[in-house]
C-alpha cells in the first residue's frame, strides 16, 4: 500500500511539473494542453510501460525450451518468494545487468543480460534473480518503471521547450533564458524524484534477495563482480535512455557530469557490507 501511495505522489508530482512547464512554455493554455498530455502519460506508464521499457531494451522472452537452465532457477526463487512466476527476458548485452518492470506481482517480468549469465557463477545469478524478485515482492517494480517513462518524457519536453520555445497567454514570447532554465532544471527534477525513491529499496531489495536464495555472500560477490564489468562494458541500451538505469541491478552509467547527481543506487561497498554482515548473523 505505500509503494502504491509513492506511486500516486509521483505521478501528481510529475503531471504539475508537466503543468508548470506547459505554463512557461504557453501560459494557460499551455499548461491545460501538458495536463492533458501527463494525464495521458500516467494512463500510458500505469499499462504500458513495462513494454517500453522492456522494447528499449530489445528484450527477448524466453522459456524452459529456449533458455531451460535460467528459466528454471527463475522459477524456483519466485516459488521461494511465494511470488506468481514471471515473465523471463534476455538481453543481447555484453554487460552485465539485469532488471525487474510490471505493474505487479500478478503482471512482473525480470530481465537479465546475456552478459550477466557469462560472468556470474550459478549461486552469484541465484542471487541476483533473487535480488529482482524481491523488488517484486515489494511491489518496486510500478514505481520504477513510471519513473523511469516519465522521466523520459520530461527530458523531451524540455528539449522541445529549448529548440521551440513558446508564447504565454498574451502571445509574447518567452524569455529565452527562461526556456533555457526549463530545459535544465526539468531533468533535475525527474533525477531527484528517481533518487528520492531508488536508493532505500535496494537495500530492502538486497536483503530480500539474501533472503529468497539463501545465500547473502553470493549476492555480495555478484554485485562487485557487476560493478567491476560495468566499469568497462557500455550497456548501449542505458547509454541511450539513461532514465532507465535505475532500475539496474548496479546503475550502468559512469559517474560523470549531471550523470553523477542523478545516481540512484546507493554505494556497492555499503551493499557489499550490509551483505557480509547478514551472511554473519545468519550463521
Amino acid at each position: 500500500m505505500f509503494n502504491l501511495m509513492k506511486t500516486a505522489v509521483l505521478m501528481a508530482a510529475i503531471t504539475a511539473l508537466f503543468m508548470a512547464i506547459g505554463s512557461v512554455l504557453g501560459g494557460r493554455q499551455g499548461m491545460m494542453l501538458a495536463l492533458i498530455v501527463a494525464l495521458g502519460m500516467n494512463f500510458f506508464s500505469y499499462w504500458f510501460s513495462d513494454k517500453l521499457v522492456l522494447k528499449m531494451y530489445n528484450a527477448k522472452q524466453v522459456d524452459e525450451s529456449s533458455a531451460p537452465q535460467f528459466y528454471r532457477m527463475v522459477q524456483e526463487l519466485a516459488q521461494r518468494a511465494q511470488l506468481p512466476p514471471p515473465k523471463v527476458y534476455l538481453i543481447e548485452e555484453d554487460a552485465p545487468n539485469a532488471f525487474a518492470t510490471g505493474r505487479n506481482p500478478e503482471h512482473a517480468a525480470v530481465a537479465a543480460t546475456t552478459g550477466i549469465l557469462r560472468v556470474l557463477s550459478q549461486s552469484e545469478l541465484r542471487g541476483v534473480m533473487a535480488h529482482e524478485l524481491a523488488h517484486v515482492r515489494h511491489r518496486d517494480i510500478l514505481i520504477s518503471t513510471i519513473s523511469a517513462t516519465m522521466a523520459g518524457a520530461i527530458s523531451m519536453l524540455a528539449n522541445f521547450a529549448m529548440f521551440f520555445g513558446g508564447r504565454d497567454r498574451d502571445g509574447r514570447s518567452v524569455n529565452p533564458v527562461v526556456g533555457l532554465l526549463v530545459m535544465l532544471l526539468a531533468p533535475i527534477a525527474a533525477g531527484l524524484i528517481q533518487m528520492a525513491i531508488s536508493r532505500a529499496r535496494e537495500f530492502e531489495a538486497d536483503r530480500g534477495g539474501a533472503e529468497i536464495s539463501g545465500d547473502p555472500r553470493a549476492l555480495a560477490s555478484a554485485l562487485q563482480k557487476i560493478e567491476q564489468y560495468a566499469k568497462g562494458i557500455p550497456l548501449a541500451p542505458a547509454d541511450r535512455h539513461p532514465e532507465t538505469a535505475q532500475m539496474m541491478i548496479i546503475n550502468p552509467l559512469s559517474g560523470g557530469g549531471l550523470r553523477g547527481l542523478f545516481s540512484t543506487h546507493p554505494s556497492t561497498e555499503e551493499r557489499v557490507e550490509r551483505l557480509l554482515a547478514m551472511a554473519g548473523s545468519v550463521r
